[in-house]
């Protein structure tokens, strides 16, 4: 078998490897790379791409932890309300799942040096409620979703409404067992015997009853329908302001669906745009060129692709800018309410720093959106 051989057990054991978690020493965060040994840390330091992004965060080495630390939390916080929810739980059992994942956020590149600091500060921020035990620290997630708030306000009224038509049922069959108590008490059933006086005269009949009368056994049944026509009435009072609440519910959630399709967000990078490099520290080769974006990275990261050179560049988007087209060419919106549709720009503005597009893709084709500011669009390749 030769050295190359898929199952020989160098191969195996570098799949293995390869596959698994690796020392923490070996890991380059700002790169995102896992080396296996010493020998390729040392060679990935010396590399030109780890130099170059070495170079970007020199620029603003805050703003790098920030974010780290940022991915972290949000990661952390995530794992914790999917995986435990609102449950108390050892904050080291979450941390162990959470770097079970090989491409997690290592906790030596955000803001706290050790798991109990970040522990205090999700307690401290009102994110968890946090205990001191002599086992350790525990962890308790706090739901603060409008819309998990919502629901549990509606499921509890539900609950109450269910509640008070059961006790109004119960009152309801209690009074009418009373009434028919308190009518037997009052007046006893008295028996007779059948008389007949005359052959030709019919016979009669003299029934026990507890109305006493025939009056009030017509008033009885008067009341009766009475409180039949009461309780259809309610029901359907019920279900008309069931089907209110219902309305009202579509509405809030329509408002929330329009809200969260207008509302803006701090991060713009989509594939297949055309973007300008603007730092120099990248030097001349790159200062105030073109690149397409081939993949984005966690939101804020692009791998672009030079046009000129064909290079391939890991760039954060505070680094890039937006590329506005000729009238008449396609462009993608990035951020707003049209963010992810495709138009075509119809016009720009130099004064406004804006743009006419008409939406091309989309429920909302065919629409004439002005005064699109340039950093919400850009050209596409």
């Amino acid at each position: 078998m030769g050295k190359s051989d898929f199952l020989t057990p160098k191969a195996i054991a570098n799949r293995i490897k390869s596959k698994g978690l690796q020392k923490l020493r070996w890991y380059c965060q700002m790169c995102q790379k896992q080396c296996r040994d010493e020998n390729g840390f040392k060679c990935h330091c010396m590399s030109e791409s780890h130099q170059r992004q070495l170079l970007l965060a020199s620029e603003n080495p805050q703003q790098f932890m920030d974010y780290f630390s940022e991915e972290f939390r949000n990661d952390f916080l995530e794992l914790l309300r999917r995986r435990f929810g609102t449950k108390r739980v050892h904050n080291n059992i979450v941390y162990n799942e959470y770097i079970s994942h090989r491409e997690h956020i290592h906790m030596n590149a955000t803001q706290w040096e050790t798991l109990t600091d970040f522990t205090k500060w999700l307690g401290r921020e009102g994110l968890c409620k946090v205990d001191e035990t002599p086992k350790g620290w525990y962890i308790q997630y706090i739901d603060r979703d409008p819309e998990t708030i919502r629901r549990q306000l509606e499921l509890e009224k539900k609950k109450k409404q269910d509640l008070d038509d059961e006790e109004k049922s119960a009152k309801f069959i209690e009074e009418q067992v009373r009434r028919g108590l308190e009518g037997k008490e009052q007046e006893a059933p008295v028996f007779t015997e059948l008389s007949r006086e005359n052959d030709e005269e019919k016979g009669s009949l003299n029934f026990p009853s507890l109305f006493g009368s025939l009056d009030a056994f017509v008033l009885s049944l008067g009341s009766t329908a009475a409180v039949k026509r009461k309780e259809s009435s309610q029901s359907s009072a019920q279900s008309k302001e069931k089907k209110k609440k219902k309305s009202a519910l579509d509405e809030i959630m329509e408002i929330e669906e329009e809200k969260k399709r207008t509302s803006r967000t701090d991060y713009w990078l989509q594939p297949e745009i055309v973007v300008k490099i603007i730092t120099k520290k990248l030097g001349e080769k790159y200062h105030k060129k073109k690149g397409i974006v081939k993949e984005v990275i966690d939101k804020y990261t692009a791998v672009v692709k030079m046009i000129d050179s064909g290079d391939k560049l890991k760039l954060d988007q505070t680094h890039l800018e937006t590329v506005i087209p000729a009238p008449g060419k396609r462009i993608l919106v990035l951020n707003g309410g049209y963010r992810g549709n495709e138009g075509t720009l119809e016009s720009i503005n130099e004064k406004t720093f804006s743009a006419t597009i008409v939406i091309e893709t989309g429920p909302l084709k065919g629409r004439r959106v002005e005064g699109i500011q340039y950093e919400d669009i850009s050209k596409l390749a």
